[in-house]
């Protein structure tokens, strides 16, 4: 009998070791492998089963959360989709998510370990907390200006408030519904494809993902860099530009926009736009001091983030002397993005230096409680502070006798910039109507606003669209909403 006890504890003890040994390989060795099959759908089942976060601008949620009753049971709701779509981006049970939606999903998905009420919290208790909110910085009736003002065109809007890089207007035209991303249907897969194969790619954010030629409105960097290094030394001065204009190493001559640019000044240049003298001063800074000034202003900087990535906005290291005439009125391979220029104009209005722009103003919990929030924060020192006043005052006179008068705010000071980017063999490529500006109050003891307008038109000769008149409108619209914030 004994002998039988004895035979059944050791097969009971091998069962139990064989059962060790197994529960090991699977929580152990094979955890990984599992948890990230694409059969395990536990990940998914917990992530979907409580109401996300929500995305708040102005005080009001532009995001939401629909029950459906299924397995992954709630599905993202954007009330204002297209409007809000370059800021929120989309959370999607198929695609994943992008902008906003997935740099703050830690807040918005509960899994952020900041939103519990100790450290370590969810990990002892295996738990998520609910979803937490993202309140931005973007000010509706400013969005909403920009969104009109585009009307379905392809472009872009920036607005950046100057002083603490705080962005209020976050425009892409034309734009899409995140919505029809939510879930995970055959509607959701149609509408994907559908999206992605439109020629008119609604869902890039030209804003801070697409790179446009600046045109003339790069000029203003090029200034910056001219009065820096000391090759102006007087902007009221002949610069000694000899009109036609040949291309340092090349037999071609650069043409000008209008007449009057022969050996005019750096003023007259900012005001008209004069190509000639602006690539002039550009060849006498030389590679190197146009660099400096470019990367100070943010040009080439990969680690751009708002918190969502922003494409890099170019100015090529390597140039003859011909191609940096060429990039400094513009040109040639130098491209930016919308938000790249409203930060140009920003860093002029505050005084050469540029604040750090941002997005997302703080993070909560579900019931308000501030989990992060973005402080203000230098970016660079794009200039000094007698350079960027000498630029206000061009950019003045360039808005109020030159290229920008459709900018004009009655009572307020405006300055801008116009360009009308044409590429491509013979300017053959779609041309790119620019503007950018800032506008104070007055009294106020510097500008409210700073923004970059651009649009495209492949319809367009490059004759029929131009900075002035398609963009610099706009540009007014957004700043008059913003001024009205900003009022005392």
């Amino acid at each position: 009998m004994t002998r039988y006890i004895r035979r059944a504890a050791a097969l009971s003890l091998f069962l139990l070791a064989a059962l060790f040994v197994n529960a090991v390989r699977i929580q152990v060795l094979q955890a990984d492998g599992l948890n990230g099959s694409p059969a395990n759908r536990r990940a998914a089942i917990a992530r979907y089963d409580e109401p996300r976060g929500t995305i708040v601008v102005g005080g009001r949620p532009v995001t939401g959360s629909k029950d459906t009753g299924e397995q992954l049971r709630y599905e993202r709701t954007y009330p204002d989709g297209p409007l809000y779509a370059p800021v929120t981006g989309y959370s999607s049970q198929t695609y994943g998510t992008t902008l906003l939606e997935h740099a703050e999903d830690g807040v918005l998905s509960g899994t952020d370990p900041r939103l519990a009420p100790l450290p370590f919290w969810n990990e002892f208790t295996r738990s998520e907390r609910p979803g937490g909110k993202v309140l931005t910085t973007i000010r509706p009736s400013v969005q909403q200006a920009a969104y009109r003002g585009l009307d379905g065109r392809r472009g872009a809007v920036a607005a950046i408030e100057p002083s603490t890089g705080r962005i209020l207007a976050l425009v892409s035209s034309p734009s899409y519904d995140p919505g029809l991303l939510s879930g995970n249907s055959p509607e959701v897969t149609a509408a994907w494809r559908r999206l992605n194969g439109a020629e008119t790619r609604p869902m890039l954010n030209r804003a801070i993902r697409q790179t446009y030629p600046p045109g003339s409105t790069f000029k203003i960097v090029t200034a910056a860099a001219a009065l820096e290094a000391r090759v102006v030394t007087d902007a009221d001065a002949p610069t000694d530009t000899p009109d036609p204009f040949v291309i340092p190493g090349t037999r071609t001559t650069l043409p000008n926009p209008v007449p009057g640019c022969r050996n005019a000044s750096l003023v007259y240049a900012i005001k008209w736009s004069c190509n000639t003298v602006l690539a002039n001063l550009g060849a006498k800074v030389g590679l190197k001091g146009m660099l400096e000034t470019a990367g100070r202003f943010g040009f080439n900087d990969a680690s751009l983030r708002i918190p969502s990535g922003v494409a890099v906005s170019n100015f090529d290291r390597r140039m003859s002397v011909d191609q940096l005439a060429l990039s400094s009125i513009g040109q040639f391979d130098t491209t930016a993005t919308p938000l790249q220029m409203a930060m140009v104009a920003a860093a002029v209005a505050n005084g050469g230096e540029l604040a750090h722009p941002y997005l997302v103003d703080r993070t909560t919990t579900r019931d308000g409680d501030t989990v992060r929030e973005t402080p203000r924060r230098s970016y660079r020192r794009a200039m000094f502070p007698a350079t960027a006043l000498e630029l206000r005052r061009m950019m003045v006179e360039a808005a109020e006798k030159g290229t920008g008068t459709r900018a004009l705010i009655d009572g307020v000071t405006v300055g801008g910039k116009t360009g009308t980017a044409q590429h491509g063999v013979g300017n053959a490529g779609t041309p790119y109507a620019w503007f950018i500006a800032w506008a104070q109050l007055p009294e106020a003891p510097r500008p409210a606003v700073a923004v970059a307008v651009v649009v495209e038109d492949p319809e367009a000769a490059g004759g029929e669209i131009s900075g002035g008149g398609d963009a610099a409108p706009i540009a007014r619209a957004v700043m008059v909403e913003a001024l009205k914030a900003a009022k005392p």
